[in-house]
């Protein structure tokens, strides 16, 4: 009887976990989708698109929408860089002031632990808008046409240093912080030494979201960036994008500029190229922090 009843529950697992696995491999083809479909139409004739639409199995390639955006070599070199080192210097300092700011709040012997708390929430309830902002950083701060101004906005967050907060407080035993202090380390060589290390599934996952959220930014490029060399990369794409609808709209288009795009201007395969710029370094990287990014916002969600 036994032994039937673990064949049983052994057979009922095994159904379980492939109509799971069925599930799972049908949302990752009804989400990975639409990303394939925007790969093949950056590669498609844009007369094919325009006539057939957009399809899986194109019978037409064509290399037009994405030259468009290549043809701006240099100009899209030096905004990759600028983007690359804004990402990388933002999340960093981002990474160290909300580490540091989290773990003062994590202390129960610190006496400032309320303020700092209603000091964080202060801007995520009140916000000056975006007028007082530009007012601040380019009449008082004189950051116009700075790099600044493309770290800074992002650097904290409010939730970003409350998850980073729950984590030490739910996964790094206070005991081991105490024991540092009693055997005369400082704050800075007990967060530095001992904390710091332990956070990393935490900083990883708060660290990509950051990234992102910098790769991805491109409005205060448009208010605050004037020189086209620190322009980032997506408001250099954007200025593509309407360098095209210009093109489009625009009946005294010389015939030297449609040549120059293959005699016919790549609305569609140029705009899904544009996508493809972007997105393609965030597909190659984000494997590498995937598994950081589930255990550190359910490790640090889950007192043990």
């Amino acid at each position: 009887m036994a032994k039937k009843a673990y064949k049983y529950k052994k057979d009922r697992f095994g159904l379980g976990q492939l109509i799971l696995t069925i599930c799972l491999l049908l949302l990752t083809i009804f989400f990975a989708a639409p990303v394939l479909l925007v790969f093949i139409s950056a590669f498609t004739d844009e007369v094919y698109i325009t006539q057939h639409g957009f399809s899986f199995l194109p019978a037409v390639w064509s290399m037009n929408g994405m030259n468009s955006v290549l043809r701006y070599g240099k100009q899209l070199l030096q905004s990759y860089a600028v983007t690359i080192g804004v990402t990388v210097v933002g999340t960093l300092l981002g990474l160290l002031i909300m580490s540091m700011y989290a773990y003062s709040m994590s202390r129960r012997d610190f006496k400032l632990t309320k303020f700092l708390s209603v000091f964080l929430l202060i801007p995520m309830l009140f916000n000056g808008g975006q007028l007082s902002g530009y007012i601040v950083f380019t009449g008082y701060y004189h950051l116009k046409d700075s790099l600044l101004l493309l770290i800074l906005p992002l650097c904290v967050t409010t939730m970003n240093v409350i998850i980073l907060r729950t984590y030490i407080a739910n996964s790094i035993p206070y005991e081991l912080m105490e024991a540092a202090t009693i055997d005369g380390a400082g704050d800075y060589r007990t967060f530095f030494q001992i904390t710091l290390p332990l956070m990393k599934p935490a900083l990883a996952a708060v660290g990509f979201m950051m990234a992102t959220a910098y790769w991805n930014d491109w409005q205060n490029a448009l208010l605050y960036i004037v020189t086209d060399s620190k322009k980032p990369l997506q408001l250099l794409l954007i200025n593509i994008q309407k360098s095209i609808e210009f093109l489009l709209n625009n009946s005294n288009v010389p015939a030297s500029a449609r040549a120059a795009m293959g005699g016919t201007i790549p609305q569609y395969s140029a705009t899904m190229a544009t996508v493809v710029v972007v997105i393609a370094p965030i597909m190659v990287i984000y494997p590498f922090f995937q598994k950081y990014f589930v255990k550190g916002l359910t490790v640090g969600s889950v007192k043990g």
